[in-house]
C-alpha cells in the first residue's frame, strides 16, 4: 500500500509517502518568516501553503519514485489547527482523492502525534502512556488501541509550549521561545528560582498560568533598578524549564502507579527538548517500562505522521466520506 500523508494545520507544509511500510520521503516546509512577527501570522501562514503544497507533493512523489496514480490513500489532517491553513492541506487531499478515485482519511493532528512512536524502528506496546507537549496542547493519555484513547488529563490553561513562547517573549529571547530557553537553560542554574507548580484537584490536569506570571513577577522585581544581567536571564530560563519538567513528570509518575501500561511516550513539538526527554527516559527506567521518543524529525508538525495514522485507521476498517469537513478545535470519536 503507498499512503501520502498531508500536513497544514499551522506553520509547516509537509508532505510524506509511506511504501508497504516504509516511509519513504518526509518533506517539511518551515515557514521562517514568521519570526519577525513574534508568532504565527494566520493569514499568512494559508497563503505559504497555497504557494508551498503542490511542489512539495510532486518532490515527494520523485524522491519516492512514484505517481499519483501508484498512490492507494490519501491522508491529510483535518484539525486541530488554523482554519485557513488546515482548509488549504485539507481541500487539496480531498481534491486529489476525488479526481483520482482514491480513499480518503482524515486525520486528527493530535492523533497523529500521539502515535507518532510507531514510526520508530522499536515500536511501543500497548497499552501507552503518551504524554503530548506541544505548542497549543498539553494531554496526558492512555492509548490502548489504534482507535481506543483514554484522556487522563490536560491543561486547564495555557499548553507547556505556549508557556515556553511567552516566557521566552518576558526575557526577550523572541519567537520560537521552545529552541531558545533550551539554549540559554543549558548555561543556567535549574534550582537558583523555586517557581511555583500548580497544585489542581483535578488529578491528571496541567496548569502553567501561574508558572508564566510567577516568572513575570520575578522579572518585574529584578528590572526595577535595571536590565537582566546574562547569569539572571539564564537562570531564569533555567528554572523555568525545571519547573515546567517537575509539572509533567510529577503526572506522568501518578499515572504509572494507578495504570498498568506496557510503554511510556513523549510526543509532539515540546518532545524536543532534552530536559523533558532525560526525564521521561529516566521514569520508564524506573520503572521498568520501555520508553518510545520519536526522533527530533517527528516531533513537530509532520505529515509522516499523518499518513501513518490515516493507514492506522484503515486498516482498523474505518472508513470515511469525503463530505467529512475540517475541525479548528480538538475533537475525536476515538477519545474517551
Amino acid at each position: 500500500m503507498n499512503v501520502i500523508g498531508i500536513e497544514s494545520s499551522c506553520d509547516e507544509t509537509s508532505v510524506a509517502i509511506i511504501s508497504n511500510g516504509e516511509l519513504k520521503t518526509n518533506l517539511v516546509s518551515s515557514q521562517d518568516f514568521h519570526i519577525e512577527y513574534g508568532g504565527v501570522v494566520p493569514e499568512l501562514s494559508s497563503r505559504a501553503h497555497l504557494q508551498r503544497i503542490n511542489p512539495l507533493v510532486k518532490d515527494a512523489l520523485i524522491k519516492s519514485q512514484l505517481t499519483l496514480e501508484n498512490i492507494d490513500l490519501i491522508t491529510a489532517t483535518a484539525g486541530p489547527g488554523l482554519i485557513g491553513a488546515l482548509l488549504v492541506g485539507y481541500t487539496y487531499a480531498k481534491g486529489l482523492a476525488y479526481s483520482l478515485k482514491k480513499t480518503f482519511v482524515p486525520v486528527n493532528h493530535i492523533e497523529g502525534h500521539i502515535f507518532s512512536g510507531f514510526l520508530m524502528e522499536d515500536k511501543p506496546e500497548y497499552p501507552i502512556l503518551t504524554l503530548v507537549v506541544s505548542g497549543g496542547h498539553t494531554l496526558l493519555l492512555i492509548a490502548e488501541s489504534p482507535i481506543k484513547i483514554r484522556i487522563l488529563g490536560t491543561t486547564i490553561d495555557d499548553a507547556a509550549g505556549e508557556a515556553f513562547d511567552k516566557v521566552a517573549k518576558m526575557i526577550g529571547l523572541g519567537y520560537p521561545g521552545g529552541p531558545k530557553i533550551q539554549s540559554v537553560a543549558s548555561k543556567g542554574n535549574k534550582d537558583a528560582i523555586n517557581f511555583p507548580i500548580a497544585e489542581l484537584k483535578q488529578q491528571y490536569h496541567f496548569s502553567f498560568s501561574g508558572l508564566k506570571t510567577a516568572v513575570l513577577r520575578y522579572i518585574q522585581a529584578l528590572t526595577k533598578n535595571g536590565e537582566l544581567g546574562e547569569s539572571q536571564l539564564n537562570d531564569i530560563a533555567a528554572s523555568f524549564q525545571n519547573a515546567v519538567v517537575k509539572a509533567l513528570s510529577r503526572q506522568v509518575k501518578k499515572a504509572i502507579q494507578n495504570f498498568q501500561v506496557k510503554s511510556i511516550s513523549l510526543v509532539g513539538g515540546v518532545a524536543a527538548n532534552k530536559a523533558i526527554r532525560e526525564e521521561i527516559i529516566n521514569i520508564g527506567n524506573k520503572h521498568g517500562l520501555k520508553v518510545v521518543i520519536p526522533n527530533y524529525e517527528f516531533c513537530g508538525d509532520n505529515a509522516a505522521m499523518i499518513a501513518l495514522r490515516g493507514q492506522m485507521l484503515y486498516e482498523s476498517g474505518e472508513r470515511f466520506s469525503l463530505d467529512t469537513p475540517p475541525f479548528p478545535s480538538l475533537k475525536s470519536k476515538y477519545f474517551i
